[in-house]
């Protein structure tokens, strides 16, 4: 909506129709909407374009556990979602021959003050399931044995996600996951973040090492 200024002969602000009003070194002037260029994209135009389109389709799949895992991470009017794409952006994606790829150990879904899952490993003793364990110990004093295990297992292979969120409490000390039977053979990329019961507090995530799912 455009502003009128100082009577109906004066200019205005703002946009009315296909017009741009402002105030511009003294002078009230009035602009055109700006025309998108036809110019062809530039190869660092379409690289940073390719490199946007593939966090934002990455991270679009687990959105809600984004929300929670940097919901204490973004600025005052930036969304969980922006503050987790602007990390991955910089430091999660990596050139192979000239294509961007995400680099999944450096992926990080969840970053807050909560302590982490001490020693957390994983293995898999039996067909599609995926056991995680971890110790007793609070690093940093902040949480309890009422934490709440986030796991997040992506396969590159078949472009699919298991999660599990509230998996189980901290106090358990291990968690197994069941994944789809048709992931047997494929390598799996698995993340493992705390959230306190009460939802407010989550830990950093923990990205494990490529795990072969057993078949």
């Amino acid at each position: 909506m455009g502003i009128q200024l100082w009577g109906a002969f004066g200019g205005f602000r703002k946009k009315t129709g296909a017009l741009i009003g402002k105030w511009l070194n003294g002078q009230n002037v009035i602009t055109p909407l700006p025309h998108p260029s036809e110019a062809p994209p530039t190869a660092s135009q379409l690289l940073v374009r390719n490199k946007f389109a593939l966090v934002v389709k990455w991270q679009s799949w687990i959105s809600p556990i984004i929300r929670v895992g940097w919901q204490n991470a973004h600025e005052e009017k930036q969304t969980a979602f922006n503050a987790a794409f602007a990390y991955n952006y910089r430091n999660a994606v990596v050139l192979n021959a000239g294509t961007p790829e995400l680099d999944y150990s450096k992926i990080m879904l969840a970053k807050g003050r909560l302590s982490n899952g001490f020693m957390v490993t994983l293995a898999t003793t039996t067909d599609a399931q995926l056991d995680f364990s971890w110790g007793a110990t609070i690093e940093n004093k902040i949480g309890g044995p009422t934490d709440l295990l986030t796991v997040v297992v992506y396969n590159p292979a078949k472009d699919r996600y298991a999660t599990a969120v509230d998996a189980a409490p901290r106090s358990a000390l291990s968690y197994d996951m069941a994944v789809p039977a048709n992931w047997g053979g494929d390598i799996v990329y698995p993340w493992v973040f705390f959230v306190s019961a009460d939802g407010k507090l989550n830990s950093t995530s923990e990205f494990l090492a490529p795990t072969e799912v057993q078949g």
